[in-house]
């Protein structure tokens, strides 16, 4: 910065003598230019300095449409760039004082003004003002600085709290099925030869469920790493929906022993039984959607699930008579740990419809959700239906 080779002075005051003899004053400088812009009141000056650019401006505060300090307010509300200097007709060190408080740079009285008082005054005020801009700008980049370190810091807080609840969770849903396998084990071991066959099979049945349920654990917690490193991909293979939807169904009635009834329904086009989808990703959806709905229905309620297949898409809609979710919970229904206001004692890590929603996201679908309190929840899927392999594959094959 510093200063430039022409000074452009935009100079306040209304007695046209005492303007005349500033502007004299000013031509006899040698080592600076100046260039002197006069207005007589405050809102001709307000209205110059919209259209101009000015390096200063000279201030005299008695003015015949604003008196004393007031008239620096105007001015610095909308021009605290440009430094100012006050011009006045009485030596008083507490107006001075207070000019300076309200945004002037300098104080002159105009009897003792000089070439060299004058100039000095005029080109330190813009050296200040200057400084004082820089001062400002680097405050503003510290700040920032603060500002983004504060927010990373409570980032990390945030993740090792999330990183400690989530471990608490982990540990919490790996002691069930783990006492399920020892006791289960332990009977075996202790009591193999008096238990009847049913029994037995009754306890193996047990322990392959808690294994189940370990696995399906920590592929959901592998699944939700690959998702936030962009890792999760699809992988698309031949697979009969209406038998993969059906084992699901199948598998969620002996994990689960309320007798909530799972309704499912196809409609729409499904041209070949084999089609092109991603069970892992899919199984991970409707899975977990079912697996909700199973644990926050009623016993004995019912959940339907319809799947409609259109020309580009596949809907899977899974409605039951639940709890509901309430609308303050419905905005965070999808963040990794989050459980609705409403689950109280049912157990569960809030890992579920974050690892649907990253899925869904994977497989570039859509889900949508509609819940009432105490009436039940619907979840809507939306996914692009591939094209079959034999179609590619016709396609592929140039005729002859």
């Amino acid at each position: 910065m510093g200063l430039t080779n022409l000074i452009k002075v935009l100079l306040i005051e209304d007695n046209l003598a005492e303007a005349r003899l500033l502007h004299e004053v000013l031509k006899g400088a040698t080592r600076q230019e100046f260039q002197l812009f006069h207005e007589k009141r405050l809102q001709d000056a307000l209205k110059q300095l919209e259209t101009q650019t000015f390096n200063i401006i000279l201030l005299d505060l008695t003015l015949p449409d604003s008196q004393g300090l007031d008239s620096l307010v105007p001015i610095t509300n909308k021009n605290s760039h440009i430094p100012i200097v006050v011009l006045t007709n009485i030596n008083d060190e507490e107006l001075a004082l207070e000019a300076v408080r309200k945004g002037a740079q300098d104080y002159l009285v105009k009897r003792h003004i000089t070439l060299d008082i004058l100039v000095r005054s005029i080109c330190y005020a813009i050296e200040r003002k200057q400084m004082e801009e820089k001062l400002k700008e680097v405050n503003q980049a510290l700040e920032k600085r603060v500002e983004e370190r504060t927010t990373q810091l409570l980032k990390a807080q945030e993740l090792n709290q999330l990183k400690s609840e989530f471990v608490s969770m982990l540990s919490h849903d790996f002691r069930n099925p783990l006492n399920t396998i020892l006791l289960s084990a332990g009977l075996l071991e202790e009591s193999h030869d008096q238990l009847p066959r049913e029994q037995q099979l009754l306890y193996f049945q047990m322990i392959r469920n808690a294994v189940q349920d370990m696995n399906q654990l920590l592929s959901e917690v592998l699944l939700l790493g690959k998702a936030d490193s962009g890792k999760l991909k699809p992988n698309f293979n031949e697979l009969d929906l209406k038998e993969f939807c059906q084992q699901i169904i199948h598998s969620l009635h002996l994990s689960f022993e309320e007798s909530s009834q799972i309704i499912l329904n196809f409609d729409g086009d499904f041209q070949s039984n084999l089609e092109l989808w991603d069970e892992k990703l899919l199984w991970h959806i409707l899975h977990n959607l079912l697996s909700n709905a199973l644990k926050y229905s009623p016993e004995g309620g019912k959940i339907f699930v319809d799947i409609l297949a259109e020309e580009k898409s596949v809907t899977f809609r899974v409605k039951d008579q639940g709890i509901g979710i309430s609308q303050a919970s419905q905005k965070h229904l999808f963040e990794p740990f989050y459980r609705a206001d409403n689950v109280e004692n049912i157990s569960g890590t809030g890992l579920g419809l974050s690892i649907v929603r990253k899925c869904v996201e994977a497989y570039e679908g859509n889900i949508f959700v509609e819940s009432q309190l105490g009436k039940g929840t619907t979840f809507t899927v939306i996914l692009p239906r591939q094209q079959p392999l034999m179609s590619k594959m016709e396609k592929s094959i140039e005729p002859i």
